[in-house]
C-alpha cells in the first residue's frame, strides 16, 4: 500500500476518517469503508494508549493507513504511538519554529532527530522498519492558531515536515469566531488561503478537519488531506436517520439487513 507521503508527493488528494471511540470493531468498519487514512484521536477522543495499539491494528487489518493525533507535542507519547504502528502523527498546537523542530525531532531517528529506537509493534510488520520510517512516517504539525498562521512561512522551513493539519475550531477561536468551519468569514478564509499558499511554496501537504460536504471545496482550495467524518459523528447521524425512517418522518430506499 502506498503511504501518505508517497501519495502527497504524487499530488494526490487523500480523504480520511477519524476515531474517537475506543472500539476495534468500529475502527475496522471505518477502515473498510475505503478511507485513505484513519486517525486515532488520543487528544480529544476517549482513547488511551492500550486502546490505540489495538485500533491501529484494526485499521491496518481493514486496509487503511493508521495515523494518530497525539495529546501534545511531547516526544515520549509521539515515540510510543510510532512504535505501536502509527504511520504518521498529527501534533497539536505547533505555533513556532522551535515547536516544529521539536515535533520533527521526536518522529525521526538519529542523525535526523532524537526518536529512541525500539519499535515494538512496528518492526513485527516491517523487517526494514528503520529505513522505512525515514522514508514514510508522516510528520504533521497542527496549525490551529492565529500565531501559527502568522508564522507559517518560517514553520515550514523546518526540514522534515510532511504536512500540516488545520484544526478549524481552535483556529476560529483565536480569530474571534465560534468554533468550527467559518467559510465566508474574511479572517477564516484568509487564514486558509495563507496556509495553503505557504504549503504549496514549501512542497508540503495541507490538511484539515472538515465534513463530507466540505471535502470537494477543501480539495479545490488546495488541501490534499481532508478528514470527512468521524466514528462518533457517523454513528449519531446514521442512528438519527434510521430512527426518522422508522417513525415515518422520512422515506429512504431499502438497505441491507442487519444480519
Amino acid at each position: 500500500m502506498r503511504t501518505l507521503r508517497q501519495r502527497w508527493a504524487d499530488g494526490e488528494n487523500t480523504t480520511g476518517g477519524w476515531l474517537s471511540i475506543p472500539a476495534t470493531l468500529s475502527a475496522e468498519v471505518m477502515a473498510r469503508a475505503g478511507f485513505d487514512y484513519v486517525c486515532v484521536d488520543t487528544q480529544h477522543g476517549a482513547i488511551d494508549y492500550q486502546a490505540a495499539v489495538e485500533l491501529i491494528r484494526a485499521i491496518e487489518h481493514g486496509g487503511s493507513i493508521p495515523i494518530v493525533r497525539v495529546p501534545w507535542n511531547e516526544p515520549g507519547i509521539i515515540g510510543k504511538m510510532l512504535d505501536a504502528g502509527a504511520q504518521g502523527v498529527i501534533i497539536p498546537m505547533v505555533n513556532s519554529v522551535a515547536e516544529a523542530e521539536a515535533a520533527v525531532s521526536a518522529c525521526r531517528y538519529a542523525p535526523d532527530g532524537s526518536r529512541s529506537y525500539g519499535p515494538t509493534v512496528s518492526r513485527i510488520r516491517r523487517d526494514d522498519y528503520l529505513e522505512w520510517a525515514s522514508d514514510n512516517v508522516a510528520v504533521i504539525p497542527m496549525i490551529e492558531t492565529r500565531q501559527a498562521v502568522d508564522a507559517i512561512g518560517d514553520i515550514l522551513k523546518v526540514p522534515g515536515i510532511d504536512g500540516v493539519y488545520v484544526g478549524p475550531a481552535d483556529l476560529s477561536l483565536t480569530l474571534g469566531l465560534p468554533p468550527g468551519n467559518n467559510d465566508g468569514e474574511p479572517a477564516f478564509d484568509t487564514a486558509y488561503e495563507t496556509i495553503v499558499a505557504a504549503c504549496r511554496a514549501a512542497g508540503v501537504a495541507a490538511g484539515c478537519h472538515a465534513t463530507a460536504s466540505l471535502v470537494a471545496r477543501r480539495n479545490q482550495q488546495g488541501f490534499q488531506m481532508v478528514t470527512a467524518t468521524a466514528d462518533q459523528l457517523a454513528l449519531a447521524e446514521g442512528a438519527a436517520l434510521a430512527l426518522a425512517e422508522a417513525r415515518g418522518d422520512i422515506e429512504r430506499s431499502s438497505g441491507g439487513s442487519l444480519y
